[in-house]
Order: structure tokens, then C-alpha cells, then sequence
């Protein structure tokens, strides 16, 4: 179990290093809030799955339950600060094209991007959740809910950039990305609850 979850924080990284690369780079050339929001959720999903690597590899499977737990708590810690750190560059962005009617071009890199990551994610995320489960680390469950995240803002990004090509609502790229806002705080409010619980 424990070789699995490193497997899986290791493809993490992998995989939302080349998605965040190419998600930014699309979102600034066509304008898409969405897309670099999404490209920053690559890197935020990258800095949760460095924390999970570092607290895999501090209490691995010989280490005492004080060590798991102490360990468990800073990851914790700091895949909640991840979700916090994802919300604020959102509203940042969406607000900021929302206010200025800013609408991006059309991105088939985006579409296809998103599509992708629809068809990558579920099974990262179960993978990362029933790992979790089965070496109850609150942690590792914690960041499959982020990679949960990661396909809803798939979805959202799939949606927004659909509507503008489709039917050219501007505001749908901006609009896309604020739905996400409510879960990701939610999460964030969660995982944090986890870590405090951790330490009693």
C-alpha cells in the first residue's frame, strides 16, 4: 500500500506538471481565465502531492504511530493551504475578467486538455481514496479529494470554454471557474478540520 500511494503521488506530480505547462501557456495565449486557473491547479495539485511524497517517505510503512501521526498532521496542514492558496487565485482572476468583460479565444488546446484530464482523473483519484482508506491516512484521502477537484474544475473548464466557442457567452469562462469556488473552500474547510483533529 505504501509503494502504491508513492506510485500515485509520483504520477501526480508527473501528470500536473506537463497539464499545468500546457493549460497555462494555452490560457494566456487565447485569454481563458479558466484555463490558467486550471494550469494553477496543476501546481497546486503538485505542491499537495510533494507534501504527500514528504509524509510517505517520513513515516513510511516501519514508522511508529507517533511519527504517522505527527506527519500526517503537517501534510494535512498543507494540502488545506493548498485548497485556500487555489481559492483566492480564482476569485482574483474571475473577478478581474468579470469586471472588465474580458473574454477569451477560442482553445482547442483547452477543449482537448480538459477532455484528457476527464478521462486521467477518476482514476487517480479512486486510486489515492482507496489507498488512503486502506492505510487510513487522512492525508492521502485528503488529497484525492483535491484530484476530485481537479476533475470538476475539468468539467468546469470543459463547459466555459464549450459555451464561448459554441454560443460566445463571455462571461461563462469567468462564471465556470467561480462555480468551483463553494466545493474548494468547502474541502478546504474540511481538510483543515482533519488536521486539528489529528493533533488532539
Amino acid at each position: 500500500m505504501h509503494r502504491r500511494g508513492l506510485r500515485l503521488e509520483w504520477f501526480t506530480v508527473g501528470w500536473n506538471a506537463v497539464e499545468g505547462v500546457v493549460a497555462v501557456g494555452a490560457g494566456l495565449l487565447s485569454g481563458s481565465v479558466s484555463l490558467v486557473a486550471f494550469g494553477a491547479d496543476s501546481a497546486i495539485e503538485v505542491i499537495s502531492a510533494v507534501a504527500l511524497l514528504w509524509r510517505l517517505r517520513r513515516a513510511g510503512p516501519d514508522a511508529s504511530a507517533e511519527e504517522r501521526g505527527a506527519a500526517e498532521k503537517r501534510a494535512l496542514y498543507f494540502v488545506a493551504a493548498t485548497f485556500f492558496l487555489l481559492a483566492a487565485y480564482i476569485v482574483f482572476e474571475s473577478v478581474s475578467a468579470l469586471v472588465a468583460r474580458e473574454g477569451p479565444e477560442n482553445s482547442t488546446v483547452g477543449l482537448v486538455l480538459a477532455v484528457v484530464s476527464l478521462l486521467i482523473m477518476p482514476a487517480l483519484a479512486y486510486g489515492k481514496q482507496r489507498t488512503g482508506r486502506e492505510m487510513g491516512s487522512e492525508a492521502l484521502k485528503a488529497d484525492a479529494v483535491e484530484t476530485w477537484v481537479c476533475l470538476y474544475l475539468s468539467l468546469a473548464l470543459l463547459v466555459g470554454v464549450g459555451l464561448y466557442a459554441a454560443v460566445g457567452w463571455w462571461w461563462a469562462d469567468a462564471a465556470g471557474v467561480l462555480a468551483m469556488l463553494p466545493v474548494i473552500l468547502w474541502q478546504g474547510l474540511e481538510t483543515l478540520e482533519d488536521a486539528r483533529e489529528e493533533g488532539e
